[in-house]
């Protein structure tokens, strides 16, 4: 099945639109297929970015301009998804050393161990593209790759 077949339209303006479409719809169905996956820890796929950051930079804790400067989606209000952590106990805020009006945000031994708990879950994670041979999920990367930069 191809992007004309699952959103019913068959004519495109150009090769162009078409990528352009198939992509703004296929990271949509990604993003649906991994919400499954956290929503059985009960967090969002922003959540889970931002864990991951922490776990990364532990034990060095990290500011919400931090995090926001390497999540995936820039567009994402960090201080609310980080309220959000710190009410479930997966992240805490510490006094910055160096600038008291500063907040640094650390991650918690239970963040820790959700995060452990979705690694159990990588092969599930993986097997959403595994449709796609090692080749060609670097052809993928690459391309994808190449679109970002080719537009800086």
């Amino acid at each position: 099945m191809g992007i004309e077949q699952d959103i019913q339209q068959t004519r495109f303006r150009n090769l162009h639109q078409k990528a352009a479409v198939n992509l703004l719809y296929t990271g949509g169905w990604l993003r649906d297929k991994m919400k499954v996956i956290f929503d059985r820890e009960d967090i969002t796929a922003q959540q889970f970015n931002i864990l991951r950051i922490l776990r990364g930079s532990f034990p060095s804790p990290l500011t919400t301009l931090k995090i926001r400067e390497r999540m995936l989606e820039k567009m994402s209000d960090t201080s609310r998804l980080v309220d959000r952590l710190l009410a479930k106990g997966l992240v805490k805020k510490i006094v910055c050393k160096t600038d008291r009006r500063l907040v640094d945000i650390l991650i918690t031994e239970k963040g820790k161990k959700l995060l452990h708990r979705l690694d159990q879950q990588a092969s599930e994670m993986d097997d959403i593209l595994r449709t796609l041979s090692e080749k060609e999920a670097a052809q993928l990367s690459d391309l994808l790759d190449k679109l970002r930069n080719a537009s800086e």
